[in-house]
């Protein structure tokens, strides 16, 4: 018996194992968690050359570069490969390596799964992005893939396309159910969920999310599979069916899916800015109930995308008022931030730049998102580029620069070295320059009556675009010194201590930076920091 409990001992404490084998075969929660960051900056690069594609068309009115065909080919890959392949997995990645070391567990519940849902993502993009090599081209409906024309007038590579979104479902349930797991067995003794890092608390409830609506996506793409090779009749009007259902069932994925993408952007940034700040988070319980609300009020707004097709009164009242109702929580959220901030010690790392600009950016966002939640206006609004404006500024300050702003937080503590800051600096004062000389233009575009997913356009939409292909390559060309800095860091770079930033605190900041490859063999005690009331200080 001793000498089982030698062996066993022995093989759970020891290292990686060697060459391409540790990534293939690991269940390691850290190893797994650079997988998916990895993957998800390929992916990241491979939109933006979508999107630059898409600018550099536009840059000019009249037909450029690409054909019209190859340009909806473009705007529909690029939407989807940055929401499935880019912010999704960059948001399980970050999961993956700091919910462990956080809740002071040694690994994920479910390791083995854990590995399996990362290799299936893989598979997944490539069967999407070789749809456009297959003969009629890739798939050219939008990333919302509206039937009928994603059905009937879709091209053959579609099915391929429903296959990879299928895939994509499977590895996003199967993530949150180990996220969910994780954090409701395996937390540290003492640690009540009341006690758990933002960040943990959002993810706990993004998973939730995910478990929710990712059948509903499944469900929806089956009844274009059906309508395509069985002959039914799901949307298509001559045979009885409904194209609005098409918009129900999507929406009804897609909304709280927006927030998918969001929430545990809030997380990352209620972690940062208390550490900048040098205070506790101002209205903690707040913020777990505001999450909470979110997620809860995201499945009674989804018709808010679909007051054109004609819903009766009633119905645009309800999803006007509801989605209203939705920017309590958030603003909520915006004001903990502020408090937070206010009369704090602050200083001005990467870090804390990227997430002010987050809450700045991302309100900026919002606000535009409650003028689209204005019924009569959304008839103005609608199909124009400023929804295109609207969403971009939610995503790209909101979850691309929660992402950026993770990744010099923890890059220090992952690596054991620190990055250079002043490239930091560098890439996101060029980067918050390119955002908003990119996409502000847009809303005059919009109100000016430009119609998105159009490859030409009318000479009184020049000068805006011109100025709005000028900021996307630079803030795409920008991200290659995000790059360089990580890979200088990993390599070399002043070495980093276990707490790495004076303000910060968790179980993860007791690690050594870098953390071993089995962060905590034994359990961690926690102990609830000292607060005087809720609001901290």
């Amino acid at each position: 018996m001793g000498s089982l409990e030698q062996t066993v001992s022995s093989t759970d404490h020891h290292g990686p194992a060697k060459g391409i084998t540790r990534w293939l075969y690991t269940t390691n929660h850290k190893d797994i968690g650079t997988l998916y960051l990895l993957f998800s900056l390929n992916m990241f690069f491979i939109g933006g050359c979508m999107a630059l594609t898409i600018r550099a068309e536009l840059f000019q009115p009249g037909l450029q570069l690409i054909m019209p065909e190859f340009f909806n080919q473009m705007t529909t890959m690029h939407g989807l490969i940055m929401v499935f392949g880019a912010v999704m997995p960059a948001f399980v990645g970050l999961a993956n390596w700091m919910i462990p070391m956080m809740v002071g567990a040694p690994d994920m519940a479910l390791p083995r799964m854990n590995n399996w849902s990362f290799w299936i993502l893989p598979f997944a993009f490539s069967m999407m992005l070789s749809t456009l090599l297959m003969e009629g081209g890739a798939p050219n409906f939008g990333w919302t893939f509206y039937a009928p024309l994603s059905t009937t007038y879709a091209p053959p590579s579609v099915t391929f396309f429903i296959f990879a979104v299928h895939m994509m479902g499977i590895s996003s349930i199967m993530g949150a159910i180990n996220v969910i797991a994780t954090i409701l067995n395996m937390r540290a003794p003492g640690m009540k969920l009341m006690d758990m890092p933002l960040f943990v608390w959002t993810w706990l409830i993004t998973a939730f999310l995910l478990i929710a609506v990712m059948p509903v996506l499944a469900g929806v793409v089956t009844m274009m599979l059906m309508d395509i090779h069985f002959g039914t009749s799901f949307f298509d009007a001559a045979g009885g069916g409904d194209p609005v259902l098409f918009q129900h069932v999507f929406w009804f994925f897609g909304h709280p899916e927006v927030y998918i993408m969001i929430l545990p952007a809030f997380g990352v940034v209620s972690e940062i800015i208390p550490t900048f700040a040098r205070k506790r988070l101002f209205g903690y319980t707040s913020m777990v109930y505001a999450t909470a609300s979110i997620a809860v009020l995201s499945f009674i707004v989804w018709a808010h995308h679909m007051f054109t097709v004609g819903l009766p009164l009633v119905g645009e009242l309800f999803f006007m008022y509801t989605t209203m109702l939705i920017a309590v929580p958030t603003g909520v959220k915006v004001f903990n931030w502020v408090a937070t901030m206010f009369r704090g010690s602050m200083t001005f790392e990467t870090p804390m730049l990227f997430s002010l600009a987050f809450v700045v950016l991302f309100t900026i966002g919002g606000f535009s998102g409650l003028m689209l939640a204005i019924a009569p206006a959304d008839f103005q609004y609608h199909d124009t580029y400023f929804v295109v404006a609207h969403f971009h500024y939610v995503l790209v300050p909101g979850s691309v620069f929660s992402i950026m702003a993770a990744a010099y937080y923890w890059l220090p503590k992952w690596t054991g070295h620190m990055y250079n800051e002043a490239m930091g600096k560098l890439h996101f004062w060029l980067s918050f320059i390119g955002v908003n000389v990119t996409f502000f233009p847009m809303h005059f575009l919009g109100l000016a009556g430009m119609p998105r997913r159009i490859p030409d356009y009318a000479l009184q939409f020049a000068d805006f675009n011109m100025v709005a292909t000028f900021g996307a390559f630079l803030f795409g060309f920008s991200q290659l010194i995000f790059v360089y800095n990580v890979i200088s860091c990993i390599r070399s770079g002043k070495k980093a201590t276990a707490r790495v930033w004076e303000g910060s605190h968790g179980l993860e900041w007791t690690l050594p930076s870098p953390p071993p490859y089995h962060s905590f063999t034994e359990s961690p005690t926690f102990t609830r920091p000292h607060r005087n009331d809720d609001r901290g200080g």
